[in-house]
């Protein structure tokens, strides 16, 4: 099961670091290793001493150009940050033991990914939202920065663990949808949301950032993304056969002007 798990290194800096993480790989069962806009070389001396018996993966990771390409196809996504703070951290947060439950039952349908940022100063927050959730490891709030191959220990190791006392996978009824699918639903909701007037002003991307989060804590198949695409649609409609005025359009109570 832990084979459909994916590693993507965000802008990885220190090739000693792509050989740790290939090794550690190695250690705990996983394979699908990808590298998004890599600045450190992973055939250089440092990457392939450290990476022992993970050097296959090493050679066999995929480089690609943005994350997006790296997680198309997954099913689930949890990104990883040293910082819990800000609205788009904030409510979708948790330790690796709360947070890989989820990821484990996305295994059982197919790949999932986990995101660790570079090593300066990790992922930004435009990338942390292309998860489903964030996961951070309850480190010295003094220094709660770990090395990036040290980060990712910490999170394969209890994965393997949580892996190890887990039932035999379920079935699933529906096949889940893609991280390219879900995309998709969220960007006809959230144009058709702005079209009612629903979004609208300057907290738009707060709102509808929450409203994302819930729907992809709940891991969408196919067929409900469907639904969400037919009430988008609808929407839609409801705004051009209507013609939903813009918030600031509308008078104020017991005044015929309208706002300024």
């Amino acid at each position: 099961m832990l084979s459909n798990c994916r590693v993507v290194l965000v802008r990885p800096q220190y090739a000693g670091n792509l050989g740790s993480v290939a090794r550690l790989m190695a250690n705990f069962g996983l394979h699908d290793l990808v590298l998004v806009d890599p600045t450190a070389n992973r055939q250089s001396l440092d990457a392939v001493m450290m990476a022992t018996r993970g050097l296959d993966i090493l050679n066999a990771a995929r480089i690609v150009n943005t994350i997006p390409e790296a997680i198309a196809d997954c099913t689930a996504v949890i990104s990883t940050s040293g910082e819990t703070g800000g609205l788009k951290r904030k409510g979708f947060w948790g330790t690796p033991a709360e947070q890989l439950p989820r990821m484990l039952d996305a295994l059982d349908r197919g790949p999932a990914a986990i995101l660790f940022g570079p090593e300066p100063h990790g992922l930004t927050l435009e990338e942390i939202a292309l998860g489903q959730s964030m996961m951070y490891i309850p480190a010295c709030a003094e220094y709660p920065s770990l090395n990036l191959a040290q980060a990712v220990a910490v999170v394969l190791y209890e994965m393997r663990k949580q892996s190890l006392d887990r039932l035999p996978p379920r079935i699933p009824d529906e096949p889940p949808a893609t991280l390219a699918e879900q995309e998709l639903m969220f960007g006809k909701l959230k144009e058709a949301l702005t079209s009612v007037r629903f979004l609208w002003d300057f907290r738009s991307d707060g709102i509808f950032h929450v409203i994302r989060t819930v729907i992809a804590r709940g891991l969408p198949s196919k067929k409900e993304t469907q639904v969400f695409h037919g009430l988008a649609k609808q929407l839609e409609y409801i705004a051009r056969e209507y013609g939903v005025p813009h918030p600031r359009a509308v008078p104020k109570t017991g005044s015929s002007e309208p706002e300024a």
